[in-house]
């Protein structure tokens, strides 16, 4: 049987998702000082908690994604193999199907050129042997290639969500020093005032 090889992606694209790209703060005072900041930590944290929000809802869709698609591979894969032993028997074979979790029946499976599969919303279609094969070699390719898609949007994702929870820290931190500042002055005042 022919192995399915693994689709390769481009190496500049950041997001197959269209997740967009959180931006560092480097010069957080700048950033604070920005109109639309206007020096209020709590609007800019607000802001920046939501976006975290948005990213880690995002990424619970990405995993469970993931999941399904780790599950569906090892299926495709034995349904190509069945293929495969279909396309070698000569004679009748005993077997046991599967009719729900945990419940099977035996059966005997003669020697044919068809093979019925499942595609989904209860349609199943009978295909010859090699257009079988065709067809779970494409939904293989295809679920491969979306698998490292969404692996690829994971880990951009995780740096999204690094660099918000690292903005987030920052402005804390920059509000907590301005406060700080704003009580020594208070204080500084009121000393004078008190001389």
């Amino acid at each position: 049987m022919d192995s399915v090889e693994m689709p390769k992606l481009p190496e500049n694209q950041k997001s197959f998702a269209g997740i967009p790209e959180a931006v560092f703060l480097n010069e957080i005072d700048a950033y604070m000082f920005q109109p639309e900041n206007d020096k209020n930590c709590e609007k800019v944290l607000q802001r920046l908690d939501e976006q975290h929000g948005k990213y880690r809802f995002m990424a619970f869709n990405l995993d469970a994604r993931r999941r399904k698609l780790k599950q569906q591979i090892p299926d495709l894969q034995k349904s190509l193999e069945m293929i495969e032993v279909l396309r070698k028997q000569t004679e009748a074979r005993d077997t046991q199907f599967l009719l729900s979790d945990q419940v099977f029946i035996k059966t005997v499976v003669p020697p044919t050129k068809h093979v019925c599969l499942w595609l989904g919303a209860n349609v199943m279609l009978e295909y010859p042997l090699d257009e079988a094969e065709e067809l779970l070699k494409q939904n293989m390719h295809s679920a491969l290639s979306n698998l490292k898609s969404v692996e690829h949007d994971q880990d951009f994702l995780r740096d999204q969500i690094t660099t918000t929870e690292v903005n987030m820290a920052r402005v804390y931190n920059w509000g907590v020093k301005k406060r700080q500042a704003a009580s020594k002055e208070t204080s500084n005042a009121a000393a004078v005032m008190a001389n």
